[in-house]
């Protein structure tokens, strides 16, 4: 996205980024597209990621699902006061971010243009993807759309932790009803002082409204939340409350 990969290691095991592009010619588009979106302006503005499992599980439901993500990024541009990472995997190791900016539009435009390829889940460099960002500069939160997990549940509990730790609360948004997925995003939610959600097809305009909650707690906080005509923000408050109680 920002003509770097997420998905080398270094030494130590963190991820680092590389200037390697994949030779493909819609993967060359999608970073060529991503480099010329301008950077957030500098400031004190909220810092959200965005990341989305892209792998082939979720291909019947990814343009509708493409849509409510795209609802979350206007709901985001309207909040105001908030810079966007947009993160992704799919295929054999293919994790990227995007820069962090302001102008939402871009980002979703970008969006719609990922198609899904099979894979492994890749959560865990998600995770340590957004540490690594919370290390820099703190954050305000992380916004994960998945449907699956295959990876050590110890260690996405691990780096959830962390984020914990530094105040990165993990919002988990579950498409399906997959039980292995279930107990992961739970524990993820609940170690990073975060909220957990499942969603299908039907609950679509609840998981839009839940979106935009989360995009006011990132720009405002609680306060905001408990001041937001969204009414799902009283769902987000009682697990946010119940975290922190």
């Amino acid at each position: 996205m920002s003509g770097k990969d997420v998905d080398r290691r270094s030494p130590s095991g963190n991820l680092s980024r590389s200037d390697d592009v994949s030779s493909t010619q819609e993967v060359s588009a999608f970073l060529k597209a991503a480099r010329n979106i301008a950077p957030a302006t500098d400031g004190k503005a909220g810092k959200l990621v965005f990341a989305l499992d892209a792998t082939m599980s979720r291909q019947p439901t990814w343009d509708a699902a493409c849509r409510l993500q795209g609802d979350m990024f206007n709901a985001v541009g309207r909040a105001g006061g908030l810079k966007v990472q947009l993160v992704y995997f799919r295929g054999f190791g293919e994790c990227r971010s995007s820069r962090w900016v302001s102008d939402t539009d871009q980002l979703r435009d970008l969006m719609t243009r990922i198609d899904c390829r099979g894979g492994h889940t890749q959560i865990a460099k998600v995770l340590r993807h957004t540490r690594d960002e919370a290390v820099r500069e703190p954050l305000s939160a992380l916004v994960y759309i998945g449907d699956a997990m295959e990876e050590s549940i110890d260690q996405l509990c691990e780096l959830a932790g962390e984020l914990g730790i530094r105040k990165a609360p993990c919002f988990m948004f579950q498409e399906g009803r997959d039980p292995v997925a279930q107990t992961a995003f739970k524990e993820i939610a609940r170690l990073s002082k975060g909220a957990y959600f499942q969603f299908d097809e039907s609950a679509a305009n609840t998981l839009q409204n839940l979106l935009k909650a989360v995009a006011v707690y990132a720009s405002g906080g609680v306060k905001a939340l408990q001041t937001s005509r969204i009414s799902e923000s009283r769902l987000l408050l009682e697990q946010l409350s119940g975290k922190r109680g």
